[in-house]
């Protein structure tokens, strides 16, 4: 028996630590910016969430997938995004899409617990689910990184991918890709800018 409270998941979630994502889209903005010497368009977060899930393989069809936002009293509202605020306007909300129904829940760990040990609550949660048969993982590997690298080597009866920024330090037992592609995308910057 399990103390773990049951959630309802999708087949696919994506669980997200906004700040990191956060961290990642002003770093990126600000640099490209000077780069291209040009301003960069603000992200459609339906389509940022959509180059996601195409990065990690979904296909068009009737998916049912999940993103869960992790945040805390700073990353409450995301950074150059339309929508932006993760309680008000992304919790409880969905769009559809040529790749199936795209639902947000927002949790937030003011008061409860950090946003670490919330992400690895989460983490642990969605890799018990026997509903959830693909894991998308965004997590501030800077704070944690080491402790969510564990947790992933162990899932073995589940497709795993993590975004990241860097590649990992040791061998891992899981896909990973880069986070800089769809934020790339999402800030409308060309590949042909990157000559």
């Amino acid at each position: 028996m399990t103390d773990k409270p049951q959630i309802k998941l999708s087949e696919t979630v994506v669980l997200i630590d906004a700040a990191f994502l956060n961290f990642v889209i002003m770093d990126m903005k600000g640099y490209f910016e000077k780069t291209l010497q040009r301003s960069l368009q603000e992200i459609d977060l339906s389509m940022l969430t959509t180059y996601f899930t195409l990065d990690a393989g979904i296909v068009e069809g009737k998916n049912e997938v999940q993103f869960l936002f992790v945040y805390d009293k700073d990353s409450a509202m995301l950074q150059h995004c339309q929508p932006s605020n993760l309680k008000n306007e992304l919790n409880g909300v969905a769009f559809q899409s040529p790749y199936g129904e795209y639902s947000f829940a927002s949790v937030p760990s003011e008061g409860m617990v950090s946003r670490e040990n919330l992400f690895l609550d989460l983490l642990s949660i969605i890799s018990d689910s026997t509903d959830v048969k693909k894991m998308i993982v965004i997590s501030f590997n800077e704070e944690y990184g080491d402790k969510v690298t564990m947790a992933l080597n162990e899932i073995k009866q589940k497709e795993v991918i993590q975004f990241r920024m860097n590649e990992p330090e040791t061998p891992v037992e899981y896909e990973w890709d880069m986070l800089a592609f769809p934020i790339m995308q999402a800030l409308g910057i060309k590949a042909d800018e990157l000559q």
